[in-house]
């Protein structure tokens, strides 16, 4: 008997079958702008911030705290920027010319600073309690064991997060300084940036660690560019100091929206239904993931690398980058259980996939 040639073995549609389909560029640009307002409509969603706030005690006694002490900090900032600064100006007298440095170091400073620290235990509280009201309490992790390893990773992961913040502003500023595209450019930044950190304390609850929470946001650019659209543009209008306090004064309120959020797309490999068993992924000249943090990493990794110079080498520097990706999946909460399992074997291949390209 011969044999079929290899040819004529299979059926002639599988190779079709086997290559993937992609959706039109102009159906990929309407996902995006779809997830954009989404992301926008639940950056308003004021009423949820009033009923969590109403129905919980706890929750409304720490906004209360916060929104009274950042409302003290903004008064003393513009006291200073609108009466006293106007007063000192051409002053001959030496009394009269310093009285604005006297008034920052003696009171606004200190302000500011207790207001900072205080303001970041209240909304870590404001996010735990509210994670509670809306996956139970069972959703809440064991607490890190108080070991002198735990210690170390928990300082690690701090220092960290100081870095990040601090190379994130470097990065904004530096967009802003570009020819032309600066002020846009940096703008969008400062709208990822807020995003980022309005959704990190949820994040951490689910047991993401960095490299999944930037992975996460630079996927759903489009949807978290909208949702700290509106912080971004409350605080470009003062200076560097009283645009800080009024992203601190509506921060609480923005934590307890991402909490409520549902950010889109679901799986950005496969925005939209299957149909019949045939995964259609976005346009290749529409981005799915954009990197936004690229440039914040690298600095990271490169300040981390200088600090750890002489003090102990790579396993210092080794020790600071592990514990942000691994010691945060479960120091607020353990949510685990509560996250959805790939069934479909087809969307399984895809995040095989994309882990290949991280």
């Amino acid at each position: 008997m011969s044999t079929p040639h290899p040819s004529l073995r299979y059926p002639p549609t599988s190779a079709r079958a086997s290559y993937p389909s992609f959706l039109s560029v102009q159906e990929s640009v309407l996902l995006q702008l779809k997830w954009a307002w989404h992301g926008l409509v639940d950056a308003f969603r004021w009423d949820l911030v009033i009923s969590t706030v109403s129905s919980d005690p706890e929750i409304r006694a720490n906004i209360y705290k916060s929104l009274l002490l950042n409302i003290l900090s903004l008064f003393s900032i513009y006291t200073f920027d609108l009466l006293l600064l106007p007063l000192v100006k051409d002053q001959q007298k030496w009394l009269h010319r310093n009285v604005g440095w006297f008034y920052q170091i003696l009171w606004l400073f200190p302000v500011v600073g207790l207001s900072f620290y205080l303001n970041s235990s209240w909304c870590t509280i404001i996010a735990k309690r509210t994670y509670a009201l809306q996956y139970g309490n069972r959703a809440l992790s064991q607490q890190q064991p108080a070991t002198y390893t735990g210690m170390l990773k928990s300082i690690a992961t701090s220092a960290y997060r100081v870095v990040m913040v601090f190379t994130s502003v470097v990065v904004s500023f530096a967009l802003g300084n570009i020819p032309y595209i600066g002020s846009i450019t940096g703008f969008f930044f400062l709208c990822w940036v807020d995003a980022y950190y309005c959704f990190e304390f949820v994040w951490i609850a689910r047991g993401m660690n960095l490299s999944r929470r930037i992975r996460h946001l630079e996927e759903r650019w489009a949807y978290y560019l909208t949702f700290g659209l509106p912080t971004a543009a409350l605080c470009t209008w003062g200076s560097t100091l009283a645009n800080a306090a009024l992203f601190a004064l509506v921060f609480p309120m923005f934590i307890i929206m991402a909490m409520h959020a549902r950010p889109l797309p679901v799986d950005p490999y496969s925005p939209v239904n299957p149909e019949n068993d045939m995964i259609r992924h976005p346009s290749p000249f529409v981005p799915i993931r954009l990197p936004i943090f690229a440039l914040v990493l690298f600095l990271n990794d490169w300040i981390v690398k200088v600090l750890t110079v002489g003090g102990g080498g790579s396993r210092s520097r080794r020790s600071l980058s592990d514990a942000a990706d691994n010691v945060e999946e479960a120091r607020l909460f353990d949510a685990q259980s509560s996250q959805p399992t790939e069934s479909n074997p087809t969307r399984a291949r895809i995040h095989i996939g994309r882990r290949k390209l991280d």
